[in-house]
């Protein structure tokens, strides 16, 4: 598989989380609390995985690599966890703006571990998702009267999970393959988010009474099974840098489902800031391009 395709997987991985926050939105407008929309999404998601898994060939992995992999589930867990605890407290336009600060943070990651200075490409690209970002999310537009800095603090902790959990998602376990590493990857979000929101939605009938069973498979295929799946592929390939960028594709996602399926309104300038997340995506890929074409044209 080449590069270019690895790129794809990573940014379906941030398609797939930008369609997450539309159905969370659903789910709250049908009467289901964030520990229960949490609670189920990892709970299906987890078993999804291991179905998968019961069925396929098994191989034999080391204890301590068990071990790591379902630790390394922990970052995930808690990227939604302290998403969600920031709404509690922020606009959701500013909300997803801290959350948005992973886009430079995996830079600064990829910097501090590979002891590795990102391109200037990248660092380009990471100042434009940012500008691309404010424009999407209609920031320019909210009101930042009151602004909780509790709120701020909690949507920058989501944002260093996310970026911890695409950095895992390269280094640990690039070995395993890619189906029982988001397996053990599941289940150890799974365990951190019940450890949190204890699951009383499996006693209480909501699970299948009150139809939450429903919002469990769409945010558990596209919230815990696709991303893990896709980053697992594509992050040893790519690298964390360029795979964080790659990942911003949640924003543009995010405003294009809530127009479609909300029937939200969305302005002209967060189009364009949707255009200019896309643009500051594709940057980084415009010096491997280049140097391909030229390698095409010695050969």
């Amino acid at each position: 598989m080449k590069l270019p395709l690895y790129a794809l997987l990573a940014f379906l991985g941030g398609v797939s989380f930008g369609i997450l926050s539309t159905f969370v939105k659903i789910a709250y407008g049908h009467g289901f609390e964030p520990g229960q929309v949490i609670g189920v999404q990892f709970f299906v998601g987890t078993v999804m995985f291991w179905l998968i898994y019961l069925f396929r060939k098994k191989e034999s992995i080391q204890t301590s690599m068990i071990v790591k992999l379902i630790a390394s589930g922990i970052p995930m867990a808690l990227s939604g966890l302290f998403y969600y605890k920031s709404l509690e407290y922020l606009d959701a336009s500013i909300a997803i703006i801290m959350l948005f600060q992973f886009s430079w943070m995996g830079l600064f990651a990829e910097w501090l571990l590979d002891r590795r200075l990102p391109t200037v490409e990248k660092w380009i690209s990471a100042v434009i998702l940012f500008v691309g970002s404010l424009l999407g999310a209609d920031v320019l537009g909210a009101s930042l009267d009151g602004l909780s800095a509790t709120g701020v603090f909690w949507g920058l902790l989501a944002a260093v999970s996310f970026t911890a959990f695409i950095n895992v998602s390269g280094r640990v376990g690039i070995t395993v393959p890619a189906i029982t590493k988001s397996m053990l990857m599941a289940t150890g979000s799974l365990l951190t988010a019940w450890l949190v929101f204890p699951p009383v939605f499996l006693t209480d009938g909501s699970f299948f009474g009150d139809g939450l069973v429903y919002y469990g498979l769409m945010l558990g295929f596209f919230g815990v099974v696709l991303p893990p799946l896709l980053f697992s592929i594509a992050m040893p390939k790519v690298g964390s840098g360029l795979g964080t960028i790659l990942s911003s594709s949640e924003l543009p996602t995010a405003v294009f489902m809530s127009m479609v399926v909300l029937g939200e309104h969305v302005a002209a300038l967060q189009w364009i800031g949707v255009l200019v997340v896309l643009f500051g995506i594709s940057l980084p890929n415009f010096k491997y391009i280049r140097f391909n074409k030229k390698r095409k044209a010695s050969n």
